[in-house]
């Protein structure tokens, strides 16, 4: 007899030796600029905490009292005993932040979108995507069943190319896009994108994953930030990233949301998001429009970051305008090497390597929490540091 699970084995031997085993490192205490795993501190440097909230003691507490006053869990999917108070209000903050009509809480960003991207497209329809984007769009696209075309990163040409080729043959079309990519830092031409959508009648879902909260005058994101507020558009977001909390959420039309409502099945089938988590999530929210030298003060950092980079031409620096920078390696074993040698000296930026990336490197994110000596050692470390 053949054993059935014998593949799994033989295909873990081939990560391994591939150089693309994984696994969790635990982090002690609180979040935050500085963390402890075990036993010891490193400056973070790997985090997508953009803004020093998840370890926010307003959030701590309002998590405590929606869990006093509410319990541990949702208990349900929202439709049947799931839903709180706590999500209408949750949702009415997130439209107004983002300036729409109406949101919808999902309990993860995952989930959002793959149900969002479910309902709207199927098989008769096509989906376009840039290659670079999410796993989670990426899954969403084909758990859908539609046509699923991908155009070069951040080329309009062939995203013209391809519309003019094939948009024609499909009933709907959906063009997918992360607007920070999370993996290299920089940001989606989206004007580009909702001229070529109005061109070709398409509808587009943009992913704001790690905009919210860091871009834009009022922290929407990079919709905010681009001038492209009161365009038709589909926005995704989080709030387990800036917003230091858990669960995902789509912003749009009051239509939108209310089809959403009836037809994603990841909300329709999924616990509602617990108290605690909605409850911080408000309070982030609340935060980040009352603070916004939050922002200012995470973008002096990139600032400063970034300057210290630019003096060092001997690293290879993918182009970024967010807050995510990324020093290209040669080899999977140069990236571990880096980041190792890194964490010897007490920085924290661990290697991501294919085929999460196509190239290694070294993922670097800043905070506004970090201070001007901890960017000082990084940049440090980073000109002595052998990347070959």
């Amino acid at each position: 007899m053949t054993d059935a699970y014998g593949w799994i084995e033989q295909s873990l031997q081939t990560i391994h030796r591939a150089g693309w085993s994984r696994s969790p490192q635990a982090i002690a205490g609180l979040p935050g600029a500085i963390v402890q795993m075990g036993g010891q501190s490193y400056l973070n440097f790997a985090s997508n905490d953009y803004l020093g909230l998840a370890g926010d003691d307003r959030l701590i507490q309002a998590a405590i009292a929606a869990t006093q006053q509410f319990g541990t869990g949702s208990t349900g999917s929202r439709l049947l005993t799931g839903h709180r108070p706590l999500h209408d209000q949750l949702e009415r903050a997130i439209a107004t932040l983002k300036q729409t009509e109406d949101a919808l809480v999902f309990s993860s960003g995952y989930l959002a979108n793959l149900g969002t991207i479910a309902a709207l497209v199927g098989k008769r329809d096509l989906v376009l995507g840039d290659q670079y984007n999410h796993s989670s769009l990426q899954k969403g696209a084909i758990v859908s069943g539609a046509t699923i075309l991908s155009f070069a990163h951040g080329d309009m040409q062939d995203l013209y190319t391809k519309l003019s080729q094939q948009r024609s043959h499909f009933q709907r079309c959906l063009i997918l896009t992360d607007t920070v990519f999370s993996m290299d830092g920089d940001l989606c031409a989206l004007p580009e994108v909702l001229d070529l959508a109005d061109q070709f009648d398409c509808m587009v879902l943009a992913d704001e994953a790690h905009a919210t909260g860091v871009f834009g005058e009022t922290g929407a994101g990079c919709v905010e930030q681009l001038g492209c507020r009161g365009r038709s558009l589909i926005q995704m977001g989080t709030l387990s990233k800036a917003l230091g909390s858990l669960g995902g959420f789509v912003a749009g039309s009051a239509t939108l949301i209310d089809f959403l409502r009836n037809r994603a099945p990841t909300w329709v089938y999924t616990t509602g998001l617990s108290p605690a988590d909605t409850a911080a999530a408000i309070a982030a929210i609340d935060i980040i429009q009352q603070e916004p030298q939050r922002r200012r003060q995470l973008w002096d950092n990139v600032t400063l970051l970034k300057q210290s980079i630019a003096q060092q031409p001997h690293l290879n620096v993918l182009p970024s305008a967010s807050q995510i920078l990324c020093v290209q390696l040669p080899t999977v074993e140069a990236a571990l090497r880096v980041g190792q040698r890194l964490k010897d000296v007490g920085i924290f930026a661990p290697a991501i390597r294919p085929p999460t990336v196509p190239t290694s490197r070294i993922r670097l994110t800043i905070a506004a929490t970090h201070q001007p000596n901890h960017i000082a050692k990084l940049a440090n470390m980073l000109k002595v540091i052998e990347f070959e």
